[in-house]
């Protein structure tokens, strides 16, 4: 079982597909990182040798921002947003889709489901 940066790697995949589990690293990274580490990328995760996978885990946890500590600096950058009242703090507070895209129709799955309207609706009498 490959382990980098406390993801299990599947045993089953490529390695190039394989290291895009990782948060914080795409397939292009990927590529990158093997070519730094001189592993082919298609060869499986099942086939690695201990010393690639120590070479592929030195570059991840050493060069590179992935998983938690990520994750922590996307959210704080969020905060600094929101702490500071810019524009795109604002649409990140009301949650609404930050980049302007349009809003009249579309942006669900930023808004959440669609709300009713109730404007028709009589008042009932006591």
């Amino acid at each position: 079982m490959a382990r980098i940066s406390g993801i299990n790697i599947p045993l089953n995949k490529r390695v190039e597909i394989g290291l895009t589990y990782i948060y914080g690293i795409g397939p292009s990274l990927s590529r990158d990182v093997l070519g730094r580490a001189g592993v082919g990328r298609d060869t499986y995760v099942r086939d690695l040798t201990d010393d690639e996978v120590l070479r592929i885990r030195q570059i991840v946890d050493g060069d590179l921002t992935v998983e938690g500590d990520l994750r922590r600096e996307r959210s704080q950058d969020i905060k600094r947003l929101m702490e500071i009242g810019c524009y795109r703090g604002l649409r990140h507070r009301r949650g609404l889709p930050v980049r302007g895209q349009r809003t009249k129709t579309n942006a669900r799955s930023r808004k959440g489901p669609k709300r009713m309207s109730i404007a028709g609706r009589k008042k009932v009498k006591k």
